[in-house]
């Protein structure tokens, strides 16, 4: 995947998945709520420009700082401690928080690094993103630093909010089959 900074295609391509998204989970009465960090409130932002988002969005927290993710979303001062705010930890206890703040079926945290530089031994690129469907949970760390080269702040977050779509579509979908 090589994404460039205002690529027409990268937008048609986040576009069509959030089209997706939005309709398959209206066509199945699913709600959403996010947690958003290193994308900034972009997940949240994509599926609202979708005509019909407020069939199925109820909310979303941008917490891009630990002291409201552990305020809101009700993430551990210690998993912080031992796992660091970029951590697949944290974005499972991200994504748990916001579908119990807003009672929702479905939910995506999101947490890490959108660059430049990285931080410590994580380089810019390291995002890790979380999300649920009812009990269900798939955690990924997306290693977007392999997906693009030398992917810059704007590619991080567009990469990785196209990346958690695809994700919750995936695991709504499997959850209707099974």
């Amino acid at each position: 995947m090589q994404n460039h900074k205002n690529d027409k295609s990268v937008t048609k391509t986040i576009d069509t998945v959030t089209e997706n998204v939005v309709k398959y989970m209206s066509a199945h009465n699913i709600s959403l709520s996010t947690a958003e960090s290193c994308t900034g409130g972009m997940v949240s932002e994509l599926i609202t420009s979708v005509a019909g988002a407020s069939d199925i969005f109820l909310g979303g927290v941008c917490s891009y700082s630990e002291e409201i993710k552990q305020k809101i979303l009700g993430v551990k001062k210690e998993t912080l401690e031992k796992y660091t705010v970029y951590s697949q930890q944290v974005a499972s206890e991200m994504s748990l928080g916001v579908q119990k703040l807003f009672a929702s079926d479905a939910a995506i945290g999101i947490t890490g690094i959108a660059g430049p530089g990285g931080v410590g031994e994580k380089p810019a690129g390291t995002v890790y993103v979380s999300v649920r469907y009812k009990d269900r949970q798939n955690v990924k760390d997306l290693r977007i630093y392999e997906l693009c080269d030398d992917p810059d702040r704007q590619t991080v977050r567009q990469t990785a909010s196209q990346l958690a779509l695809e994700m919750l579509l995936e695991i709504c979908k499997a959850d209707q089959k099974g």
